[in-house]
């Protein structure tokens, strides 16, 4: 098999050596080049024409997302941007980066090689079957509906991962603040689910906050499950709730799509709706089957509008989805099966 041309974008030298050092000792990547700064970084790509560039968002003379919104337009490679905690990943998610990692905040060497091992090589190696073209953002125009909503009572569970930040802001920026209670699974770090939830809620007409344990399920409201919390819906006294705990990985993940997609199917069943995204694996599938199983109607983003059709293509081929639909119009097919 060809390894993975990578370019190693990184303003400190030590920091940088690490990740080349690091990223060089599987053997499905090579590292092609480094660069201290985007200009060093530009001359790079002429040369050596990388199949994945690692990017760092603070560097000098150039930002990383101002680098990348040049990028892009000339040279529409697959980037994984090393973030510090703030909001400024989303940023360059909107640029066009297929995904991020959290940078580590100790730089010992038994740190970066487990960060590395256990994080950098495995979004690396997801970018670079990404089809780029799928990820340069659209205006987003939702007509005005006059649908009068006959399941009022309903939940809609969506559940993403690679690619799947900005298709959710896509299909929740088409929610108006009649629509049902939302919860989502999105795979991010701990600490970036919050300041991503803030965001959508500057953007989006409904209300969209980072899940707390006990958060009541309502019209109007979306959920996002916290990184490193399994969440799970649950029904008392006819209303719905979130439960929010520590707990290990499930299919891979915390937060799990099928963690959250089971719960659904347990507690709302028929009266639910799962949406699942783009990502890479199978999280959420078999959740997704056991909603159809219970009666929920289920929706899967189609092949030709996924960054990466994984997950919606293991819940189609099980039978677990009911429509597959293209992101731009996975709201507007919400709407129909709640009106």
């Amino acid at each position: 098999m060809q390894k993975i041309k990578v370019l190693v974008v990184e303003d400190s030298a030590v920091f940088r050596e690490m990740l080349v050092k690091g990223l060089q000792e599987d053997p499905g990547i090579e590292v092609v080049a480094e660069a201290e700064d985007p200009f060093e970084a530009r001359d790079a790509i002429e040369q050596h024409l990388p199949d994945v560039i690692t990017l760092d968002i603070e560097m000098p003379k150039m930002s990383g997302i101002d680098f990348l919104k040049r990028l892009m337009p000339q040279y529409p490679l697959p980037v994984v941007m090393l973030s510090g905690l703030d909001g400024k990943v989303f940023e360059a998610m909107a640029a066009g980066a297929v995904d991020f990692v959290h940078k580590p905040m100790n730089l010992s060497q038994t740190n970066v090689k487990e960060f590395i091992r256990q994080e950098l090589i495995v979004k690396v190696k997801v970018a670079a079957s990404v089809n780029v073209e799928k990820l340069v953002r659209r205006e987003i125009f939702h007509p005005f509906r006059e649908v009068k909503l006959t399941r009022k009572n309903s939940v809609i569970a969506i559940g993403a991962s690679t690619g799947g930040p900005e298709a959710i802001r896509e299909v929740v920026s088409g929610f108006g603040k009649d629509i049902p209670g939302v919860v989502i699974v999105q795979h991010m770090p701990a600490g970036f689910t919050r300041t991503y939830a803030e965001r959508l809620d500057r953007l989006c007409e409904v209300e969209v906050k980072e899940a707390e344990d006990g958060d009541e399920v309502r019209p109007g409201r979306v959920l996002v499950a916290p990184g490193a919390r399994q969440m799970r819906l649950v029904k008392k006294d006819m209303r719905y709730f979130v439960t929010v705990t520590e707990e290990p990985k499930v299919s891979g993940h915390c937060p799990s799509v099928d963690v959250l997609f089971d719960s659904v199917a347990k507690s709302a069943g028929a009266e639910s709706i799962g949406v699942i995204l783009t990502g890479m694996g199978g999280d959420g599938s078999k959740g997704m089957k056991e909603m159809r199983n219970r009666g929920a109607v289920t929706i899967g983003q189609d092949e030709n509008t996924c960054v990466v059709y994984g997950m919606p293509k293991v819940a189609y081929d099980i039978g677990a989805v009911t429509y597959q639909v293209p992101l731009g119009k996975i709201a507007d097919k919400v709407y129909e099966i709640l009106g």
